[in-house]
């Protein structure tokens, strides 16, 4: 007789002691193609501890060995396994294969009800805000070449939406996550350049505009 609660029960989740041990996952789909293999989604991974968000672009149709090969490669890899995910019933999850792949490595998929559990309302919240974030950075009309002739487009721009995520402060825990998680918040660009030798380039500014339209708009939502 099993004594493991079954995947799908609604479950109490223990508040993490530590970053990258409870991980909530939501996808954002509908996008328009973009980078080199026209992904046209990208899933959202928050840290329940630090609230620090990771996205990995990715594809609507991707199958659940897919999503778990790139949670491997480009999340897992880095931070370790986390012992539990917090996820929307979705069909990735919901697959043979995937369930086995949890199994496998000992942790525990916790299903909730999407917009009505309260366990899971931080993290949709993020997930919210980072969603319209990623939509208005395509709305403001962001695909524009840099001096060398390069179109950005939503996909090479994630990064920049992460670093003025990360480097913004949340009330939610009194700091940016990174400051929470490591002690420390990343380098920018300017932190290392002496202002009387700046050169502020076009694509330079459109850039650094970017950034400050996310973090006035992220601080709406805090």
């Amino acid at each position: 007789m099993s004594t493991g609660k079954k995947f799908g029960l609604m479950i109490h989740i223990q508040e993490p002691n530590s970053p990258c041990e409870v991980v909530h996952m939501d996808w954002v789909t509908a996008l328009p193609p973009s980078g080199d293999k026209s992904y046209n989604s990208f899933l959202v991974i928050v840290g329940r501890y630090s609230k620090t968000p990771i996205f990995l672009p990715c594809h609507k149709d991707e199958t659940a060995i897919d999503t778990a090969l790139l949670l491997w490669s480009r999340f897992i890899s880095h931070t370790g396994l986390f012992k539990n995910i917090i996820s929307d019933r979705d069909d990735k999850f919901k697959s043979a294969l995937w369930t086995n792949l949890h199994r496998f490595f000992g942790t525990k998929l916790s299903f909730s009800t999407e917009y009505h559990c309260q366990k899971d309302g931080l993290a949709e919240r993020i997930i919210q805000t980072l969603e319209d974030m990623i939509r208005r950075f395509w709305a403001y009309g962001l695909e524009f070449k840099d001096s060398d002739g390069f179109t950005h487009d939503w996909c090479t721009l994630i990064p920049a939406l992460e670093l003025a995520y990360n480097t913004s402060f949340h009330s939610s825990i009194g700091q940016t996550p990174p400051m929470l998680e490591k002690g420390w918040n990343p380098r920018l660009p300017a932190d290392t350049l002496r202002t009387d030798l700046i050169e502020i380039h076009t694509t330079d500014s459109s850039f650094k505009m970017m950034l400050e339209k996310v973090k006035h708009h992220e601080k709406k939502y805090e």
